[in-house]
This record gives structure tokens, sequence and C-alpha cells, in this order.
């Protein structure tokens, strides 16, 4: 069934024309047939099939560069800092078609857009580029054709925008959601030549996705409430930037420990804003607090999670549980909070790491995207919210679907920490054994992870291995693993590092996985989609087979055992009842293998390495892991 309809009232559907057809004996102004007839001339979105059909042409469509008035001004030159957005919609927007619009804010995209036009002068300030830099993604040729606007946003202080970075700060947010704001005719837009542009084809409803950052960025404006954004569709997301670059109170190693927040700001801080901003972006490498990794007003700032139940978007999550750049609690802590307050959501969970959906199941994301935007933005009753909310995909390359994550009925069961036994150095126990006292380890700072995690059976001095009995049948977990151990350092400053392990030999591909300059220069067009080029290459595996693979991991600085936000002493030789997190999994241990758990000190690639670690005491029968298991142990 085919009807064309007002994008702004698409209720009224075929039902409605019909009826107003079979009442003709008006005339005139007042006649419902002459109404119909101009419904049906209007410039409309057509549905088919419960989808928006491609009725639009792509090459026709009306491309301009607009420049949103935002309400901050992070470069400090006394006017608010001007934000670039590219705009592509149907030509038939400008003849009375209302149309919602599919957004994609970034700070990545590249000022050479320059080389599009001349410089303009806008209020005093030059602005580079009078046309569009370039749609590189698939949305616009997909979108556009069905009715939708498609708007690529430039973050302040990057490409064209003006303003400075301030990597995941309030006036990142500000600048994208002002973009939001102008769509609802809240703030004030401009063309390059200074004239007011209005954007008056716009419903007002908006949907944002992205990848990365371009994915933090919709969090972060979902956060604040804004009228509009309708739905969210964050993909290898960061939910709180502390936890991008801190675990429970210490750094991440390979450089999130450095000055992390200058170090971006000045990769994505555009060529002209650079000698503008040097100041603000080097306060930001003052303000990260490397010295000692707790959480301060600079990183609370940061964190989206705090402003949940201002929420009102609908939310589509995507993650890769092989994500170890944008780890997988990001996603775990936003979706429990979503979770709770019964916010409208799906998720996907590939078994890839940082990575577009569309680059390992190109057919199926489109459709879901396709289906997601027109519910949301269209209001079309498509039947998304009853289809499976989860979809899972397994390191054999499996997808499944399930109706929650974690998986309805996950029930905690602890293991506890046993003595030697079985031909193991330790084991995993469904109860404390009360005869087992302790064991020690000293702490290395040159080990690599697989060094740590092999061979449960023999005794290393720089680790404790744990391992529970060979499986009888397989064991899943669906959500966040948690360890609890009582401790006793030698020295005042130690991180204390825990490894979930899968032990038993499995053969499997290894995670695709990009940077985000790799996620951006990427081809990504409708054609690389349909003839699976660019974006969608179809993956060259790499088979990589291992007797001991890690499933998870989540270290704490026994100095921030009580919080994160203010450290506590410790005092060597006292013992400490500790527990933390690891980044949540959805996992199958196969049968034949052992669940295993691997207790550390520095382990140099995932965290920072404290020089003062020294000798750590674990008492057995007070030190657990509790795992979140979906089904085969109880």
């Amino acid at each position: 069934m085919t009807f064309r309809t007002s994008a702004k009232n698409f209720a009224f559907g075929l039902a409605g024309v019909v009826g107003a057809v079979g009442c003709s004996s008006n005339s005139g102004e007042d006649n419902p047939l002459s109404k119909t007839s101009a419904l049906l001339q209007s410039p409309a979105i057509v549905v088919e099939n419960n989808e928006t059909q491609p009725v639009y042409s792509y090459e026709a469509a009306i491309r301009e560069v607009i420049y949103v008035e935002a309400p901050i001004d992070s470069d400090a030159d006394g006017k608010p800092d001007l934000i670039a957005l590219d705009v592509m919609r149907p030509k038939e927007t400008d003849e009375g078609l209302k149309a919602a619009t599919v957004m994609e804010a970034s700070p990545y995209y590249s000022d050479a857009a320059a080389a599009f036009g001349a410089n303009k002068s806008l209020d005093g300030r030059q602005i580079p580029g009078i046309a569009p830099r370039g749609f590189g993604r698939w949305y616009d040729e997909f979108f556009v054709p069905r009715g939708y606007a498609v708007v690529e946003v430039e973050m302040q202080g990057t490409a064209r925008s003006k303003g400075c970075p301030t990597t995941g700060g309030k006036e990142d947010t500000a600048s994208i959601k002002a973009s939001i704001d102008w769509l609802n005719g809240r703030v004030k837009g401009y063309h390059a030549d200074g004239t007011e542009a209005v954007a008056s084809w716009s419903t007002g409803s908006v949907g944002m996705l992205g990848v990365s950052y371009n994915g933090t960025l919709p969090i972060a404006v979902a956060s604040t409430g804004v009228e509009g954004l309708k739905t969210i569709v964050p993909i290898a997301a960061i939910s709180s930037w502390y936890d991008y670059a801190r675990d429970q109170g210490i750094g991440y190693g390979g450089g999130w420990d450095k000055r992390y927040p200058e170090w971006l700001a000045n990769y994505v801080i555009s060529s002209s804003q650079k000698s503008v901003c040097a100041a603000a972006v080097t306060r930001l490498g003052d303000n990260a607090g490397d010295d000692t990794f707790d959480y301060t007003p600079f990183w609370e700032e940061r964190d989206y999670r705090k402003d949940i139940d201002k929420v009102k978007a609908a939310v589509f999550a995507v993650h890769g549980l092989e994500d170890w750049n944008v780890k997988t609690r990001h996603f775990g802590k936003f979706w429990s909070l979503i979770q709770e307050r019964n916010i409208p959501r799906k998720v996907w969970l590939h078994a890839n790491a940082h990575v577009d959906p569309v680059s390992i199941r190109a057919d199926e994301w489109k459709k879901a995207m396709h289906h997601w935007m027109d519910h949301w933005l269209y209001g079309i009753e498509n039947g998304v919210l009853e289809e499976p909310m989860a979809t899972i995909q397994r390191p054999n390359g499996t997808w499944e679907t399930h109706a929650g994550w974690p998986e309805p009925g996950t029930h905690d069961v602890s293991l506890y920490f046993g003595p030697a036994g079985n031909g193991l150095t330790g084991t995993l126990q469904s109860a404390p054994d009360t005869s087992a006292t302790k064991q020690s380890l000293t702490s290395s700072s040159s080990q690599t992870e697989s060094t740590i995690v092999t061979k449960p059976e023999e005794s290393r001095a720089y680790r404790l291995a744990y391992a529970g009995p060979v499986l009888a049948n397989p064991v899943r977990i669906s959500g966040t693993v948690r360890v609890r151990a009582s401790l006793q350092s030698n020295t005042a400053s130690t991180p204390v590092t825990a490894l979930l392990v899968d032990y038993g030999e499995s053969t499997s591909a290894a995670p695709l996985d990009f940077s985000y300059g790799e996620l951006m220069a990427m081809p990504c067009s409708l054609a690389d989609l349909v003839n699976k080029t660019g974006c969608a290459a179809p993956k060259q595996d790499v088979m990589v087979t291992t007797s001991a693979r890690i499933v998870s991991k989540g270290a704490i600085d026994l100095k921030n055992r009580e919080s994160v936000a203010t450290p506590s002493p410790v005092t060597p030789g006292q013992s400490y009842q500790v527990e933390w997190e690891m980044h949540p999994k959805d996992w199958i241990f196969p049968s034949g293998h052992r669940i295993g758990l691997v207790i550390t000190a520095n382990d140099y690639q995932y965290v920072n390495v404290d020089t003062q670690a020294g000798k750590l005491d674990i008492a057995l029968q007070s030190s657990s892991v509790t795992l979140p298991v979906a089904s085969g142990l109880e």
C-alpha cells in the first residue's frame, strides 16, 4: 500500500483521504475534495509497507552551509561561537515539504572545506567556504530521497566552526545543541554572505547518530534534554570521559595517562584556531589531574551519565564487545541507567572492536536505521519496538536476538578464591575455603598480558591465577563481573588488576578494529554498501588460536578503594577489603573449558605503571569473583 501525506500530519493517512473524497456535496473553499486534492498535490513523504520511499531527487537536493550562533564564547573573542552546518535537503522543502533531520556531529570534519569557495566575512569574522565540504557517509544518499534532511555539524573549534574544542566539556555539548535549536527556530543561523537562514522547512525532529566521538556527542546533547532530539544512535560512544581515560582511580596506559584532553583537542582543532586557542587547550592538560587520576570537577563536567534524568530521546546503542578504545563500561553504565528509567531502547553488541556496524553487517544495519528513524522522526508504526531488544554477535560470526540485555533472568554467582589443587596454583570454588590462608605476588611492570594469563598451573611471582573445574556445560555471562578481595600491600601505593580468562583451546577471527581517523577517512557511500566496497568491504578474517582468552579486565588504585573522587591513604601491612568492576561482557565459556581469574598489580598494556607497587597478599577465604550468569551455572 502506498500513500502520500504531509510529513507534519502523516497520521491522517489514506483512510482520511478516502473519507474526505466520500463527502463531495460541498463546493469551493469548504469542499473536502478540494482539500484532498491540495493535500495530494503538495510535497509529501511517501510511505509503502510502513517505510519511507525514495521519491525525491538526490541530484536536485539543496546543499547549503549554515552558520549557527551557539550560546558560548569558547575562544573569548567577545562574540558567540559560530558553528558550521552542512545541510542537504530535498528541493521540495522550498515548496512546502517539512523534513525531519538525520544529524551527524563531529570534531573530525576537515577544515579543507575552504577550497569550496572564497572566504566571506560574517560579523567581522572570516568564514572559510561557501559550499558544503561533501557528505562522506551513506546517510545523505539514503535518507534525502526519502524526504529527510541530512545535517553534518562541525564541533566548535574544528573545521570551519569558531571557538576552542574542550574534549567533552560543556562547550562541545552547547555547540551541537545549538544546531538542534536552530532547526527548531530557537537560535539564529546565517548564510556565509551574512543573510539570516531560517529552517522553515524543518519539522524540528532530529535523530543523531555516529561512531566514537561522533557517537559521544549524541549522548552529550541528549543529556541536556533539548526539545526536538527524538532519538540517538551512539556507536562505540563515550558516556563519561573519566571512564575513557581512567579505570577506577588509575589512568589507562598508552597516552590516556598523559594530558590526554589536551592531546585530543590539539588533534581536532582547526588550523585557523590553533594560535587563538593555544592557552585554553593547554589548560585542558593542566586540569586533567594526571598526578592522582582522581574524579575531579573537571571530569564531572564531562560525565554525561550524571544528567541521565534529562534524557528524553530513544536510544539505539551499538558497541563492540572487543572495543578496548571506548571500552564497554561506557555502554554498560549508560544502558543500565536508561533501562532503569524505561527509556525506549535497542542494542547491538558485536564481536569486533572499534567499528561502525555498517562495516560488519551492512544490509541489516541500513534496514535497522531506516526503520528506527522512520519510527522516531516520522512516527511510522513499523514494529521496531516489538522486535527483540538485543542483537548479539558471537566470535564465530553468528548473530542472535534476545529479549533484553543483560539477558532477562541473569543472576549473580560468586566463585571464591581457593588454594592450589587439581594441578592448578589457585582454584575457584563455589564456597569459601575456611582452611585457606593467603597467597602473595610481587609486582612486575615488564610482563605482557599474554604471559600474565597463560598456564594457570605454573606458579609465577608476578601474578596469582585461579581457575574453576572443567565445565560440563557451556556457561554464558551477560553483564558486569565484579571482584572482591582482601588485600594487604607492603607499599603505600599500588594498582590491583584482575583479568577474567577463558581457559581452553579455541580458534576465532581477530576482531575488526579502526582508529577514529580511519573511520572518518574510509569511503562510505550508499554505493559502498550495495557493492561491498569501502566501509562495507568484506572483512578479511585472521584466525587466532589460543589456550587462554582474556574475556574482560578491570583495575583499581588501592587508594581509591572507597571513592574515585577522594583518595584514602594506604598503610603498608594493613588489610583492606576492596571491590571493583570489570568491563561488561556477553560471553559463552564452552564446555570443556575453565573459568579463570588472574590477579596482578601493574599491567603496562592496560594501565599506567605505578613504580611504587611491591608485594600484595590476598586472603583467600574473603576474596571472590561474582559473575552475572545467564545460563549454565547455578
